[in-house]
């Protein structure tokens, strides 16, 4: 996975993460001037702090941390000071101390901006305690008057032993916050890698599916194009014909010459129009488009080949077709043929090896429908899509995969009809077109 750069700083936290610092240390605060009371009542024999000044321990010690991710660094420093000179001002709270000091530490190794001297503030911090203490328990092991109640019999002797138990404890105690403290900041910076790249992914493919989309329509019309060329070149041709019988027949046979005028100026537009179209396809195709795969002799007439050729790839398809065959149009029937096309590869590429696959093309009063099924277990799931260009995602079978659904969806819409799409309740995939056979009339 990749990283951030070397010099990458991890954005603060918002409103919310301060307010949550500032009640966390004000609870530490009263947490421990609590403690503070606890330890006053019993450590006897010791002379204890006035209680404003646990209080003022307190709101040093622990107050601050409601500004540890702001300043980290000035945080660190004020809780380890405060801690050192609470031990010479008769303030014996050990426990909450001990856990601000941590957290100090810890921050500066979590959200330190600058490196360099976070390691080299938790360095110093953490060197300077342990010196300190090597210097206590010196001092107490040349003075015994001031632990008279610690034998220093033996080679581990009772002095020893708590000597090496105190400084164990701080090794691990500040190499436990020094440890955390980095995984805690490069855990954050893989994070808002992890995050960046996943926004990337998804501009990504937010411009394949725009591609996608573009693509598909392009593909569309140029098909529109053969099949709007081959009629109007048809009604050019046919025009011309009548046209020319009625010359022949004109004389004397009271044929208005307007009508022979309307031929005429119907075949020139008709051939104005098939010219129009050839420059536009020039444009639209492309330089390696298969002109049998883009003209208009693709169509419902065609779905015996195309299953022919599935089966003859090693997908087990059946084909029926349902009530009275009727004459379809032409830019139906090639939507027909892309969506079953689309469909079938769909169910090759994703049902997986032991899927069949059938196709069913239903003739409707007013309508075609056509449904392509499988038995296989696709990729994912996917909610039944309304309306062509409405819901439904990814998955597998014969949905097929995103980018393939795009498609159907855009051919369908084009043609006026509904699609559906999505898993079976019984497992597998199938897809639903119905296409009307004559346009839709516009209030």
């Amino acid at each position: 996975m990749s990283t951030a750069p070397d010099d990458w700083q991890r954005p603060r936290p918002g409103a919310a993460g301060y307010r949550r610092d500032a009640v966390a240390a004000a609870g530490l605060a009263v947490a421990t001037f609590l403690s503070w009371l606890l330890f006053s009542s019993a450590m006897t024999g010791q002379t204890h702090a006035p209680w404003w000044g646990a209080a003022v321990f307190s709101v040093l010690v622990a107050g601050s941390l409601a500004f540890r991710r702001r300043w980290p660094e000035i945080v660190a420093l004020v809780v380890a000071v405060t801690f050192v000179v609470a031990q010479y001002s008769g303030i014996w709270e050990q426990l909450f101390n001990n856990i601000c000091l941590f957290i100090a530490l810890y921050t500066v190794g979590a959200w330190g901006r600058n490196r360099t001297l976070a390691t080299a503030l938790r360095i110093l911090i953490s060197v300077g305690m342990l010196l300190w203490l090597a210097g206590v328990l010196i001092f107490q092991a040349l003075n015994p008057d001031t632990t008279p109640d610690v034998s220093r019999d033996g080679p581990l002797s009772q002095f020893a032993a708590i000597g090496l138990i105190q400084i164990i404890t701080n090794l691990l105690y500040f190499g436990g916050s020094y440890v955390f403290g980095n995984a805690a900041w490069a855990s954050a910076r893989q994070r808002e890698a992890l995050e960046q790249r996943t926004l990337e992914l998804e501009r990504e493919r937010e411009v394949s599916s725009r591609q996608a989309v573009e693509l598909e329509r392009s593909r569309i019309a140029r098909e529109l194009h053969d099949v709007v060329a081959h009629h109007v070149s048809v009604m050019g041709l046919q025009a011309g014909a009548a046209r020319r019988v009625l010359e022949r027949g004109q004389a004397g046979s009271g044929v208005d010459p307007r009508a022979v005028q309307a031929l005429s100026v119907i075949e020139e537009n008709g051939r104005e129009a098939v010219d129009e179209l050839q420059r536009m396809l020039g444009a639209l195709r492309e330089r390696n488009d298969d002109p049998s795969t883009t003209t208009s002799t693709r169509g419902v007439a065609q779905l015996d080949e195309l299953v022919d050729e599935a089966r003859a790839s090693g997908l087990p398809v059946s084909f029926s077709t349902v009530g009275a065959e009727r004459p379809v149009p032409t830019a139906v029937g090639l939507t027909v043929y892309r969506l079953a096309q689309e469909s079938l590869t769909n169910v090759r590429k994703h049902a997986g090896p032991r899927a069949t696959a059938d196709v069913r093309l239903r003739f409707l009063a007013d309508a075609v429908e056509l449904e392509v099924s499988d038995t296989g277990a696709g990729a994912g799931a996917a909610s039944p899509g309304g309306p062509a260009g409405g819901g439904g995602g990814g998955g597998g079978g014969a949905g097929g995969a995103h980018l393939g659904q795009i498609g159907m969806r855009e051919r369908v819409a084009a043609a006026g009809g509904e699609l559906e799409l999505g898993p079976k309740p019984r497992g597998g995939y199938r897809v639903r077109a119905r296409l009307p056979l004559a346009p839709k009339e516009t209030a």
